[in-house]
This record gives structure tokens, C-alpha cells and sequence, in this order.
């Protein structure tokens, strides 16, 4: 005959409040890992995709296009051109150059990144961004802004006058103060074309699937160990019980 077990009542509540919590995040680092895998295939697809030309009937979604390699005929808006500030290269201070192009035969633009700057020691002191040939043919990469780690209040609201400084691009808003419509994200111009600054684009480094997996078996274990403690805990009990 198998011995009774006998649980104690906070034991048992701890037991029943931990366990969905650690399996829950098992199966979330799971997910994660499902997740990871189809993004690192979007981005391996984009990156050997031939040029695109970019114009306004594509998608405008910044996460199926992210990485693709395109090219577009227009003219660049020297007069409204934003710094983005706060932005570090090897430790430095400076921003980066983002230039209305709006595209030929049409109204819409995109917003180019024409690399990273620095900052002056006097900050009040914006830096020279003409362009040397304002119509061009250009080529670059679409990818998403660049992020903050935290968003101040109104830090998407560019400042007054021209250039302007904004500390966190929402194309809605730099739309908004230039009068034409922008797509909803950023071309990173290519690196061998003119009338750019510093230029050293990057893929997003991302946790592997592998290590999600990792984690999740982590979890999983932890549930386990946590479930044997338990059942141990209350033979523990039982037989202690027994001998009085």
C-alpha cells in the first residue's frame, strides 16, 4: 500500500502559485525562440534579395522590408533636414543626418540617413549639411529608426527653425512639419555614395534561438525541481507525523 501524502496548507499554495509561473515563462522563452528563428530568415532573405526600386505603392511597414537593399530616382530637401540627436559613435557625441528625399513623380518622400556626425563643443553651433547635387539617383538599405531607451515627453517633437533637432523620430510628426507625407521608415544611405557623413551600418544583434531554448529548458527544470521538493516535502511530513 502506498504511503498517504500530506500537504501543509502554505507549502501548497506556495507550490500551486510558483508552478504556472515557471512554466509559463518556459513556454514564453519557447515562443521567443519561434520568433527569433523567423526573424533572423526574414533578415537572411532581405540581405540576398536583389535591389528593389523603392517607390510609394510599396509596402510601407518597416518590419517586412527591414534590410532590403533598394535604389530610388528624386531630389533631396536641403532646406528641411532633422539631426537626431544623442546618438554615440566610439564613444562620442554627435547625430545623425536624416534628409527628406522626395521621391520623382511623386509627392511622398523618405527619410535618408546620411550617416553620424559629431557634436560641436558649443552645441548652440549646428553643423554644415549642404549637399552637393540636390537630384540624384540613390541606393541604401531600409531599417527602422534608431531606438531610445527611454522616451521623454515630447521628445518626438522636433525643435523650431532649420536644421532641427529631435531626440526620437516619429515620421507622423516630421511629417507633419514638412508638409508632405513620409514613409515609416528610414533609408540608411549606401556607403560608396557622396553627400554622406560617417557611415557604419550594422545588423540588429539579437539573442539566438538557441539560447531562448536554453532558457526555457532552464524554467522547465526549475518546475521540476520545484515539484520533486514538494512531494519530498510531504513524505517528509508524513513520516514525521507517523512517528510520534
Amino acid at each position: 500500500m502506498f504511503p498517504r501524502i500530506k500537504f501543509k496548507f502554505i507549502p501548497t499554495l506556495i507550490y500551486i502559485c510558483l508552478l504556472p509561473v515557471l512554466l509559463a515563462l518556459g513556454t514564453w522563452q519557447l515562443d521567443r525562440s519561434q520568433q527569433k528563428r523567423a526573424l533572423l530568415e526574414l533578415q537572411q532573405q532581405a540581405l540576398a534579395s536583389e535591389t528593389l526600386p523603392l517607390a510609394s505603392v510599396m509596402e510601407n511597414n518597416a518590419e517586412t522590408l527591414r534590410y532590403r537593399q533598394v535604389e530610388v530616382a528624386g531630389h533631396y530637401d536641403v532646406a528641411h533636414q532633422f539631426l537626431l540627436d544623442n546618438q554615440i559613435s566610439e564613444g562620442k557625441a554627435g547625430y545623425f543626418v536624416l534628409t527628406p528625399f522626395i521621391i520623382t513623380g511623386d509627392s511622398q518622400a523618405v527619410l535618408v540617413n546620411r550617416g553620424w556626425i559629431p557634436v560641436a563643443r558649443n552645441r548652440s553651433i549646428l553643423p554644415d549639411l549642404q549637399i552637393n547635387q540636390a537630384d540624384a539617383m540613390i541606393s541604401g538599405r531600409i531599417n527602422n529608426f534608431p531606438s531610445v531607451g527611454i522616451k521623454l515627453a515630447g521628445a518626438e517633437i522636433p525643435t523650431a527653425g532649420w536644421p532641427a533637432l529631435v531626440q526620437v523620430v516619429d515620421s507622423d510628426v516630421l511629417a507633419k512639419k514638412l508638409g508632405y507625407s513620409l514613409f515609416q521608415f528610414q533609408l540608411e544611405l549606401a556607403k560608396e555614395l557622396p553627400d554622406g557623413f560617417k557611415r557604419d551600418w550594422h545588423t540588429s544583434t539579437i539573442m539566438q534561438p538557441e539560447q531562448h531554448t536554453a532558457y526555457a529548458f532552464q524554467w522547465f527544470a526549475l518546475a521540476l525541481t520545484l515539484t520533486i521538493l514538494f512531494i519530498w516535502y510531504g513524505f517528509k511530513k508524513n513520516d514525521a507525523q507517523s512517528e510520534k
